[in-house]
């Protein structure tokens, strides 16, 4: 569903991403970890069309959407969900949710219900201001928004970042459902044993560079990553 070959990426002169390749097939979870700075967040704003890329080549259920804006690539059927949420905070969490449908053409009725159905808290909540909600519920609502534009594929920066173990696990729990919804899915994540816990497959990033790839349970059971992500 998404390819990407050769990707590279400067801030000014300098080149932060050195040709970056990977793929994520129809209907897998495959985890992005790496350390700080390793370039993770940068990849994903260049697959999702916030960042341009220096040179590469990205595809989308077999077109290229290299020169398209990034609200183009959304109605592609392509949405990310930021790394530290960035919900609209004076507005409603019902107006959040609507924001996030703004290339809907039905209605959007029957999607808000299904995101209540998904996420009970946010129906609880509706009328309060996001920027009210805990970091748990600021998150689920951050995926919700994302959801909201009926993605093919969502592009998930770090969700579980800043949270309490017990919502870290409610989180996954929900990327683990949203898959079996039928939502392909690339997952940012510095939780390195939870995302290998979830995934189909996974990339190290490092310095810009793919350093390991390969099935979730063949990396975790690496020494390089037992060593440098996993603290065995």
């Amino acid at each position: 569903m998404l390819r990407i070959e050769g990707v590279t990426c400067r801030y000014g002169r300098i080149e932060v991403l050195h040709g970056v390749s990977l793929d994520v097939k129809r209907g897998e979870v495959v985890a992005l970890v790496g350390s700080n700075g390793a370039g993770k967040t940068t990849l994903m704003r260049v697959i999702s069309g916030i960042l341009p890329a220096a040179a590469g080549a990205i595809g989308f259920d077999g077109e290229p959407i290299d020169r398209l804006p990034a609200h183009a690539r959304v109605a592609r059927g392509l949405a990310q969900v930021p790394e530290a949420r960035q919900v609209f905070a004076p507005l409603s969490v019902e107006d959040n949710l609507k924001l996030g449908a703004y290339r809907r053409r039905a209605g959007n009725a029957g999607a808000i219900e299904r995101i209540y159905t998904l996420f009970p808290v946010l129906a609880e909540r509706r009328r309060s201001a996001a920027g009210t909600l805990s970091g748990g519920q600021q998150q689920m609502l951050a995926i919700a928004r994302a959801l909201m534009s009926d993605p093919q594929m969502l592009l998930l920066d770090e969700p579980s970042m800043g949270l309490a173990p017990v919502l870290v696990d409610l989180i996954l729990d929900t990327i683990v459902a949203l898959r079996k919804d039928g939502v392909t899915i690339l997952l940012v994540e510095q939780n390195v044993s939870a995302a290998l816990a979830i995934a189909d497959r996974a990339y190290v990033l490092e310095t810009g560079r793919i350093v390991l790839s390969g099935p979730s349970a063949t990396l975790a059971g690496d020494a390089r990553v037992r060593e440098a992500y996993l603290g065995l």
